[in-house]
């Protein structure tokens, strides 16, 4: 296609000039759902064409990274069974859970497919995934350790030879309208527009696949800038209204999208990611006040019920943490999803050594992931438009987050995969309707600009539809979303760009109708903040345990319908859906808002009860003509000798993108070469091959070379470099406790670190205990934590570290007893460390006594209960769940259950489960 100018004037096509293409699998969205969907098609011998309206390259919400997994249901650490029942408690009964089900026995598998790509998760030193705890009811959490470059390994598969045979991919083409057939409305393509030339755009397709993510662009900003968004801001709904318009059912969709963010920056806290580390929610008073789980809506409701309390702020705590914690949380969140984190904090003299981080609350928005809403599917990610799928934000699979994106746009992909090319004649009123929807602002040039409507809309979101609802301000929304048809309609464009974010406004206009009107159509209050009616309070099991389906009628208008909860495949105790059949709603009715009350009556007595900143032009630098092309060149997937000449440059900066380079496309022998670089003169050619060994890992061959080269980086006089080094040299099974215990005499602690992670790896028990007398803390630390890690592990190799006189080296030795074993004779000593001024030292005793005989531990857990920091007597509560065999274990906790401490009154009410 054409490749003018983003800013070149343009006049209205001819539709008969359409740019026509053709395809077995259509994908629309290069995220994360629909690279896997083109991926998968293709492996099956669709031919597929990928549509997106950025560039594969750096589109999705994925394109910043990714810091970790939320669901992963890793056998041995988590069941299936358990995962779906969680996910219905965490959105109120109102769950499909054969959906919900392919994320949970499928979602592992996954997490392997990926790391086969290149992937890298988090793994212990025996190379087991390091899951972790967030939630109180299961360990699902993966981190990501270099999650900001899972994109980057996506679009390596998609570019691979054999791949690029069977996806053709289109960058810059946003499509508008689904196509379907006149007579049986199966889903026959898509009707769209070069977001640069202009040209229009019509695909015929065998099936097509919608993975355009959430609707983030739905409420405003308190900012009030418009891509201030929580969710990446280009997704504005394209996909609800698409699949809107072609017939497709939508449920769930008064289920908002509210998260918690950094104050007056709006991205994620991210306490699930500083939880492991030690960090949590408090109000001002240092209070954790939360007390639903972490997945819910109502925990949403807590947090906004905190923020209108004296008790406000809310913070994430993180003050309290050592500084070798604190470094660990801030490599992972000031790298992914969000890099500008760490300069938002340094301009504001932040440090969260210092200061803990103030949250609020986001504005609202429509997803599956991370809610309920969205276009209804089936296990297969069957919309009810036949051949029409959704998948990822765009589906309604609730809390499906990343790996459930990855899941079902594997479903997709192959599903879809069995269709070829519609090759009928297409409806000219289709393609005529969606030439009008994209051109109509060429029309009228001068007419309002998109951001000035944009914002309007936006702000009656935020005016009339954000929780709390009330019947009569939705009512309002629907009125003012109807008047502002009109106007969206007399938007005026001159370029394609301009074109593309006027049928953005279209988009965004549709979600929030549809928000509106369902809120308004469910009369009953449930998933806590998400869906809030102020004149409907109660949630009411009764009449609304069914999901609530909306469409599109013949006559066009926007109907209802209450549709039963399919029969739990794990039975959850606290819902019992009723079953029987749908109830067809119909449209929905308005409350009376044309005057405040009736107009003829008298004043009635109230009943008691108790803008963005300018900037100027930016100074655009002239790239570097061997860099222009290189980039040219990685774009083709070429070989190591193609590389070679860019490698060897004599200028850093274009070695630096060599490598790269390399990194993206990881040719035969990628290993070896990354390992010399290791040993470039240039600091930052260096540092790029260490990033690309470490994202590598999972994908590259253990040969002896790159072995070589990586124990000749160990002499190199760069940190980075050698911690690096031995952390490949662990994972790939390339070393031995000879090489690792040499390494404990490295000047760099963090090299020591990994030092004594690669000893574990290789149960090198006795060289551990030499690096128990080393000099920093954090390497004492992080043996006491690896001699629980070995594989027999035992306690009597944690003796010294028991009487070591850094607190924190105390408290992880007795922590790690929980894995050793806690002999009888030791437990003395550990309850003795319950009286130790250091909260941190009775911690880890309280963890200790879980691996100890009951007759002594549960007593002296029993007192741990009255202790004055809540993390000690959270730690007693956790021991004290192991024990709930004991009479005496099983009153204790029922005392905790009035713990003042929100979590430990969720921990202590386990017991009872």
């Amino acid at each position: 296609m054409d490749s003018s100018g983003p800013d070149t004037p343009l006049t209205v096509p001819d539709p008969a000039d359409a740019t026509e293409l053709s395809c077995d699998v259509l994908v629309i969205g290069g995220g994360t759902a629909g690279t896997m969907a083109a991926l998968t098609a293709a492996e099956r011998g669709a031919n597929v064409l990928l549509l997106e309206k950025a560039h594969v390259r750096h589109s999705g919400a994925l394109a910043m990274g990714m810091d970790g997994v939320n669901n992963a249901v890793v056998p041995g650490r988590a069941e299936p069974d358990d995962y779906v029942a969680e996910i219905t408690r965490a959105n109120d009964g109102l769950v499909d859970q054969s959906t919900v089900r392919q994320t949970a026995t499928r979602g592992f598998g996954m997490v392997q497919r990926l790391e086969s790509y290149g992937v890298k998760f988090e793994k212990d030193e025996h190379g087991e995934y390091a899951v972790r705890q967030v939630h109180r009811s299961g360990s699902y959490v993966l981190p990501m350790p270099e999650g900001k470059d899972v994109k980057k390994v996506l679009y390596r598969q998609l570019r691979r030879r054999e791949m690029r045979e069977r996806i053709r991919i289109e960058n810059r083409v946003m499509p508008v309208r689904i196509l379907t057939h006149p007579d049986d409305g199966r889903a026959v393509g898509a009707a769209g527009f070069h977001t640069r030339t202009g040209e229009f755009v019509v695909v015929r397709a065998g099936a097509v696949i919608l993975a355009t993510g959430p609707c983030g662009r739905l409420g405003l900003p308190a900012s009030g800038y418009l891509y201030g968004t929580y969710e990446n801001p280009t997704n504005a709904g394209d996909g609800y209204a698409m699949a809107y318009h072609a017939g497709a059912a939508l449920t769930g969709i008064e289920c908002f999208q509210i998260n918690p963010l950094i104050k007056d920056y709006n991205g994620p806290a991210c306490a699930y990611v500083a939880n492991p580390f030690g960090g949590y929610q408090v109000n001002r008073h240092g209070e954790r006040f939360v007390e639903s789980d972490y997945w819910s809506g109502q925990m949403m409701a807590e947090f906004a019920a905190e923020l209108a309390s004296d008790r406000a702020p809310v913070y994430l705590k993180l003050s309290h943490l050592p500084e070798e914690t604190i470094g660990a949380v801030e490599s992972i969140l000031h790298t992914t999803e969000r890099p500008t984190r760490g300069t938002f904090h340094e301009n504001r003299g932040h440090d969260y050594r210092t200061h803990d981080i103030e949250m609020h609350i986001s504005e609202i928005g429509l997803c599956g992931g991370h809610s309920a809403s969205g276009v209804r599917v089936d296990a297969h990610a069957r919309t009810t438009v036949p051949r029409l799928y959704a998948a990822g934000d765009l589906a309604s699979v609730p809390h499906n987050y990343m790996i459930g994106a990855f899941v079902f746009g594997d479903l997709a992909g192959e599903d879809a995969s069995r269709y070829t090319a519609y090759e009928g004649a297409l409806d000219q009123r289709q393609l005529a309707a969606a030439h009008e929807l994209v051109y109509r602002p060429l029309l009228h040039p001068e007419g309002p600009p998109q951001p000035q409507v944009e914002y309007k809309l936006r702000r009656f979101v935020n005016d009339y539809v954000a929780p709390p609802k009330t019947g009569a301000k939705l009512s309002l929304a629907v009125e003012a979303f109807t008047r502002m048809s009109e106007e969206i309609a007399g938007m005026g464009a001159r370029t394609a760009h301009e074109l593309m974010r006027c049928a953005e406004v279209s988009f965004i206009r549709d979600c929030a109708e549809m928000a509106a009107r369902a809120s308004l159509a469910r009369t009953e209050s449930r998933w806590g903040l998400y869906h809030q009616r102020l004149d409907h309070p109660e949630q009411d099991d009764t009449g609304w345990l069914h999901h609530l389906d909306l469409r599109k009628s013949p006559s066009g208008a926007m109907e209802f319908t209450a549709r039963p909860v399919e029969p739990y495949l794990v039975p959850v105790p606290e819902f019992a859906p009723p079953g029987g059949p749908e109830r067809h709603l119909g449209e929905v009715e308005l409350v009376p808002v044309a005057t405040a009350g009736p107009r003829d009556s008298v004043p009635a007595a109230r009943p008691r009860t108790d803008a963005p900143v300018a900037v100027g032009d930016p100074v655009v630098a002239t790239p570097h003509p061997r860099l222009l092309q290189l980039l040219s060149l990685v774009e083709d997937s070429p070989g190591l000798d193609a590389l070679a000449p860019y490698l060897d440059d004599a200028d850093p900066a274009v070695r630096t993108a060599a490598v790269t380079a390399l990194g993206e496309t990881a040719p035969v022998g990628t290993g070896p070469v990354l390992a010399a670089r290791l040993r470039d003169d240039a600091p930052p050619v260096r540092a790029a091959a260490a990033a690309a060994l470490r994202e590598l890992v999972e994908v590259l061959p253990a040969e002896r070379a790159l072995g070589d080269g990586l124990r000749a980086a160990l002499a190199v006089p760069d940190t980075a470099v050698r911690s690096a080094a031995l952390e490949v040299l662990r994972a790939l099974r390339l070393g031995d406790a000879a090489l690792y215990a040499g390494a404990l005499a490295d000047d760099a602690v963090e090299a020591r670190v990994q030092a004594v992670r690669a000893l574990v790896s290789v149960d090198a028990v006795a060289e551990l205990a030499v690096a128990a007398a080393d000099p920093s803390r954090e390497v004492r630390v992080a043996v006491a934590r690896g001699l629980a890690a070995v594989r027999n592990p035992a306690p009597e190799p944690l003796r010294p570290l028991l009487g070591d006189p850094d607190p924190l080296v105390r408290g992880a030795a007795l922590a790690a007893l929980a894995g050793t074993g806690c002999p009888a004779d030791w437990a003395a000593r550990v309850e003795a460390a319950l009286g130790d001024p250091a909260w941190q030292v009775r911690s880890g005793a309280a963890t200790a006594l879980r691996a100890a005989p009951a007759d002594p531990a549960v007593p002296a857990l029993a007192k741990a209960l009255a202790d004055g920091n809540a993390d000690v007597r959270k730690a007693a509560v956790l021991s004290l769940l192991v024990h709930r065999a004991d009479p005496e274990a099983r009153t204790a906790l029922a005392g905790a259950s009035e713990d003042p401490d929100a979590d430990v009154r969720a921990y202590a009410a386990r017991a009872a489960r």
